[in-house]
């Protein structure tokens, strides 16, 4: 008989790596945007596992794609093709810029595909001279080595050795940062849309634009990082849509799979042809059960009504933090698209994003942070209102007990 023992918070600390510090709350149930812990405390969820569950919990729709698929076929190398991994890559094409589809597992493959795409792509067109990549300060792009040092925050990419050469950072909405670096032996631009993990920073218009413009005039690549902004996130299926600038290669993740983990790289015929057979590969990319799932997430929300929905229940939330901003002034901006919303800490609670996390679960409501001094919204798509009212009465009492 195997041995007993208590899965519990201290277990943690037993048998993991210490890079996480995770919350003393273990959840074991959720449904929608409730979850409940293994105390049954109840919690409003307006963090979505990160970006990630962008249906909310056990939906219908996803829990049956990945029951019937479960009982069909689960794993294939890519020595053979499969016919979710077929349906999704149609069904992305069709809605997007692209022709082609590489899948993988996570936003760091993605990301990793398309930066080994852009300097194959390079030294095909324009021989070996053509390597530099620029990011942006504050940026996040995974956890590999190549894209962390490629993300601007060194305290996730420094003390590990040397880095992956010739990347360089420029400032997010400063288009003259840009232009000061970039030349002809530019590469690639890797950009997000809306910066996620930098503090819920939206480009301007000028910028945006600007960044294509100078992609054009050297021939470098602009790469969208979609893996938080797209998937609906933001309203529309992805961010670049209503940005009036398309990019050459955009990279999905996250929301894409509600939860269950994949990763797409998409790109238009042009450049994909430079990723010959036998240049670059995942074992688990394009498995069967993930892209049945995330063909069901695709069908829900690439709709009029979601997200239409999304831009309708993100006035609602932006509403209800005024609301609570007017009665305690803690922020000093409420900032963001669609659902993924950021409220910034004003001078008096500077570096207490934290604090605030903290008291919203303790009240029953699930928060995130994007840096020291803004607390991250990122909800399910489809939050029913009155989850959004119920969660931002909690959120409310977390504040009043931070708030004199």
């Amino acid at each position: 008989m195997s041995e007993q023992f208590s899965v519990n918070r201290e277990l943690f600390d037993d048998v993991m790596v210490p890079n996480y510090a995770p919350s003393a709350v273990i959840p074991v149930r959720g449904q929608g945007s409730r979850m409940w812990d293994q105390q049954n405390k109840e919690y409003v969820d307006f963090a979505g596992g990160i970006a990630v569950n962008c249906l909310g919990h056990c939906h219908p729709a996803l829990v049956g794609a990945l029951q019937k698929q479960s009982e069909k076929i689960w794993h294939l190398s890519n020595v053979m093709t499969n016919e979710p991994a077929l349906r999704l890559a149609k069904k992305l094409v069709d809605s997007t810029f692209a022709d082609k589809v590489y899948f993988a597992n996570s936003g760091a493959e993605s990301n990793e595909a398309a930066l080994k795409l852009a300097r194959r792509w390079a030294l095909d067109i324009h021989g070996s001279d053509k390597t530099q990549i620029i990011a942006f300060n504050q940026g996040f792009h995974g956890r590999t080595f190549f894209t962390v040092t490629v993300g601007g925050q060194a305290a996730y990419s420094d003390g590990f050795g040397p880095k992956p050469g010739d990347i360089v950072h420029a400032e997010y909405n400063n288009l003259d940062s840009v232009r000061a670096l970039i030349s002809d032996n530019t590469c690639a631009i890797m950009i997000e849309p809306l910066q996620g993990e930098g503090g819920i920073v939206s480009p301007t218009d000028e910028f945006i634009k600007g960044v294509r413009a100078l992609c054009d005039k050297h021939n470098a690549l602009l790469i969208f990082d979609e893996v938080q902004t797209g998937a609906g996130r933001l309203g529309p299926l992805y961010a670049y849509m209503d940005l009036g600038v398309t990019p050459d290669i955009l990279t999905s993740a996250k929301g894409l799979g509600g939860g269950i983990p994949i990763g797409a790289m998409l790109t238009t015929t042009d450049i994909a042809k430079h990723l010959k057979v036998g240049t670059h590969g995942s074992t688990y990319g394009g498995n069967p059960l993930a892209c049945a799932v995330g063909e069901a997430v695709i069908d829900i929300i690439n709709t009029p009504e979601v997200q239409s929905g999304v831009k309708a229940k993100a006035q609602t939330f932006i509403n209800g933090l005024h609301a609570i901003n007017a009665k305690y002034d803690v922020f000093k901006e409420i900032r963001g698209k669609g659902l993924l919303i950021g409220a910034v800490l004003n001078d008096n609670y500077q570096g207490k994003a934290k604090d605030f996390l903290v008291a919203a679960m303790e009240e029953g409501v699930m928060t995130l942070v994007a840096g020291a001094n803004v607390i991250r919204f990122a909800p399910s798509l489809v939050i029913p209102d009155e989850d959004i009212i119920e969660g931002l009465a909690r959120f409310e009492k977390a504040v009043a007990k931070i708030a004199p």
